[in-house]
């Protein structure tokens, strides 16, 4: 059965993460994404490679498309666009501003060859300010944001950012899916396409979920005296983490006894126990036959002697959960309806019966590589169930069919592969 988004066609400029994680989400719905990228591929396909032009990073973020090289920079792709472009619904760009004009994919030029359109555009810092014209990563953003200084980890007295999961590529993505989904409802309404703008920065501030929130009556006068804290102390060269120590954006995940929503080490494992309701947090305390003074009214957690109780309190837990194997703890928790689970390893995922059982692991065949087991959709529809989507192209895998299609020549393509125009 055609997924949701059958018969919508998307041509992908994009690299790396965030943009090709866009394309992919679209193509698990069942539109058509023609990935275009230089003739030698993009610089994923390129890192950490296994093949000549495959990696695992490539693969995962490129399932379920046509590959199309194209070199932009010889003056005869702009034939190829001009007969490409009509035929699109959306277009998913993230270059740097200044990079799409120079290449011809920038909105203007591709908007007068289709004024219906969908042009949606990542960068890393929005298309206005002094950092517009700034190239940007994932880890540069983290800093940016004080995603980095929230996590008030340090190795060695330098500040770590999350390196684990690219988080803001990752939403970036997921955001530019999202919008291209809702400017097709509304074009379906109106007849126009349109452009639609968006960047790592924004993603990264709402990944901040309520640290970027500020409540004008709470927060000003501390605000203020908070940045010329920390500006006195850059200037008096402070260490990083005493500049943390000052910061209430950092320290507000300093909540009391930590002993509610964190990892614990049992007699064998490390489980994850979360509570974040006063309810469940009693019911652990029954569990482990704990009271906590933390709980009760007029309880001030900033106080000195308030850390020194908490502290001594999560050393409490901590031997009492130490001294039973996690299969035990988790029964146990089970049976009194606290939240936890094991940590399980990456490798051990694949054949989880609650991720094989929901659908989370799908296996694609390559043209090349043979099978290759990775994520499955994010979402399941049962209505419009897409057809599951073929595995990452090899590069130039599809260039004659694409190109055949849109009525050029066997003479045409074979010209343009000799000059370099395509891959």
């Amino acid at each position: 059965m055609p997924g949701p988004l059958d018969g919508v066609k998307v041509i992908d400029f994009t690299e790396i993460i965030a943009g090709p994680l866009a394309g992919r989400l679209l193509a698990d719905l069942g539109s058509d994404v023609i990935k275009v990228e230089p003739p030698w591929g993009e610089p994923w396909r390129l890192t950490q490679r296994f093949t000549t032009t495959e990696s695992r990073t490539f693969m995962t973020y490129n399932r379920g498309k046509r590959s199309l090289p194209i070199n932009l920079t010889k003056d005869d792709s702009a034939e190829i666009l001009k007969k490409l472009i009509p035929e699109m619904d959306i277009a998913l760009v993230n270059f740097r501003p200044d990079v799409a004009a120079k290449l011809g994919v920038d909105y203007e030029t591709l908007s007068e060859l289709n004024p219906r359109l969908i042009y949606c555009e990542l960068t890393a810092y929005g298309r206005e300010g002094p950092d517009a014209e700034r190239p940007g990563y994932d880890m540069i953003v983290q800093g940016m944001t004080g995603m980095v200084s929230s996590e008030t980890k340090t190795l060695d007295g330098v500040p770590s950012w999350v390196w684990s999961s690219p988080l803001i590529d990752t939403s970036a993505g997921i955001s530019m899916a999202w919008a291209v989904c809702a400017a097709l409802y509304a074009r379906e309404r109106t007849g126009l396409g349109q452009k639609i703008e968006t960047s790592l920065l924004a993603s990264a501030l709402s990944l901040m979920g309520a640290r970027f929130l500020h409540v004008e009556n709470l927060d000003k006068e501390t605000r203020e005296k908070t940045i010329a804290q920390l500006e006195k102390m850059r200037r008096d060269g402070a260490t990083y983490d005493e500049m943390v120590a000052v910061s209430p954006g950092s320290r507000r995940r300093e909540h009391h006894g930590n002993l509610y929503y964190r990892v614990y080490y049992t007699k064998d494992a490390p489980i994850g126990v979360g509570c974040l309701s006063d309810p469940l947090r009693r019911r652990l305390l029954n569990v482990l036959d704990m009271t906590d003074d933390g709980l009760e009214p007029g309880w001030d957690p900033l106080l000195p002697e308030s850390r020194a109780y908490s502290t001594a309190l999560e050393q409490q837990a901590e031997k009492i959960i130490a001294s039973k194997p996690s299969s035990e703890w988790l029964r146990i928790f089970e049976e009194h309806a606290i939240p936890a689970g094991p940590v399980r390893f990456i490798e051990e995922l694949f054949d989880d019966p609650q991720v094989t059982a929901n659908g989370l692991v799908t296996d694609v065949e390559h043209s090349t590589e043979g099978t290759v087991k990775m994520v499955g959709p994010l979402a399941h529809f049962l209505g419009t169930v897409p057809t599951p989507p073929p595995a990452s192209p090899a590069l130039g895998q599809h260039s004659a069919e694409i190109l055949h299609d849109l009525g050029f020549t066997k003479k045409e393509v074979d010209d343009w592969r000799d000059e370099g125009v395509i891959g």
